[in-house]
């Protein structure tokens, strides 16, 4: 669906449990609705990403890798890796490291805990030997251990990207209007996520509006979102 068709099947589906009894909504509000939808039906397919094809599927759209964009192979400096600025959450990671004048091989990434203790157990902390590298979340970058033994040369992340802001400014007076963020969207910008998830984020947003103007079908959306998420 382009922007404006998600735009039409909203006002269509909110108009009807909403009898027409509020205003109408303006492309901005609707823009920013749609967008809130796409974020909370991203986050629930991202903690089901390992449980099931479907919620792969629903944002493969938005997964980045190496074999995909080089911003993903991260260069190392001094045990951390800086996160690209489009990051938004973490799937895996491989690390490329280096031990003296043996050759550069691939290991495992493990993402830890803060209060981890696995660099203090032998079987657990990092290893060239069984080619595993242990790391936390630093701020905005990813902290990598070594054993004194080895470098980590480089990390090769796969993540979930921050979806575009879709919108539909074109559509609003003048062709234009600003974000509360101080931004100034022109033209338009469709939903990236695949074509089959839209009518769901649209469903989601006009539950999010129905819920906002107390309509008394929020209940029946609500529940017409969690079967439809839940197939």
């Amino acid at each position: 669906m382009t922007i404006e068709e998600m735009h039409y099947d909203f006002k269509k589906k909110f108009n009807k449990i909403d009898s027409q009894q509020s205003r109408n909504l303006l492309v901005p509000e609707i823009d920013w609705t749609l967008n809130e939808a796409q974020e909370i039906f991203k986050n629930k397919s991202y903690l089901e990403f390992e449980k099931n094809q479907e919620a792969r599927d629903n944002i493969r759209t938005l997964v980045v890798s190496p074999k995909t964009d080089p911003n993903a192979s991260i260069t190392i400096a001094e045990n951390l890796a800086s996160l690209p600025n489009d990051y938004d959450h973490f799937i895996s990671a491989r690390v490329l490291i280096s031990k003296n004048l043996c050759k550069q091989v691939k290991a495992v990434f493990y993402l830890q805990q803060h209060d981890d203790e696995s660099e203090e157990s032998y079987f657990n902390k990092s290893s060239y030997i069984w080619r595993s590298v242990n790391g936390v979340f630093l701020e905005n970058s990813i902290r990598l251990y070594d054993d004194g033994t080895f470098t980590n040369d480089k990390l090769e992340l796969t993540y979930l990207r921050r979806a575009s802001y879709m919108h539909n400014a074109a559509n609003f007076k003048g062709g234009t209007y600003t974000l509360p963020s101080g931004v100034v969207l022109t033209g338009k910008i469709n939903c990236e996520l695949p074509l089959h998830t839209h009518r769901k984020v649209v469903d989601l947003a006009v539950l999010i509006a129905a819920g906002e103007v107390s309509s008394s079908d929020y209940q029946l959306k609500m529940n017409k979102i969690n079967l439809t998420s839940n197939k």
